[in-house]
């Protein structure tokens, strides 16, 4: 069963996100915009797309592997959603974690966009959970 991604290109330079490969997770995000993204500094990327995201679904928006690895450049809040009722321009923040000035260019690669199914449920308060295995045991508990 395929479910339908509504996409409607509200900016000259926007671009139809794209799977660079069949079976691929994630449709690539692209820059409207040319901007300068200074060492250790964060921005908000255009994109110039909405969409229309089918029901009981969202938008992950994830970094994309080559800017992390070459230019240190990844999705500040990693990963972003992207609720099922936004229908507004999808802006993507970028950081730079690099020593050096990163230059965002129109039409560049920007982000990935996985769409994924949420589960949606009842939430009910209780005084008392049961236990597990792992109980309370957080950070470090199952070891080095």
């Amino acid at each position: 069963m395929t479910d339908t991604l509504k996409i409607k290109l509200v900016h000259e330079n926007a671009k139809m996100p794209y799977r660079a490969n069949e079976g691929d997770a994630g449709l690539d995000l692209f820059s409207i915009e040319e901007k300068v993204i200074k060492a250790t500094e964060a921005a908000l990327i255009r994109t110039g797309i909405q969409m229309e995201l089918p029901k009981g679904t969202e938008a992950q928006v994830r970094p994309r592997s080559g800017l992390a690895l070459k230019h240190s450049v990844t999705v500040l809040n990693s990963p972003g959603t992207i609720d099922e009722g936004y229908r507004g321009e999808i802006k993507i923040i970028l950081i730079n974690h690099g020593k050096e000035d990163f230059k965002v260019e129109k039409q560049m690669r920007i982000a990935q966009m996985v769409i994924a199914p949420v589960l949606q449920v009842k939430l009910e308060q209780e005084n008392v959970l049961s236990n597990s295995e792992r109980d309370s045991g957080g950070f470090g508990s199952s070891g080095v």
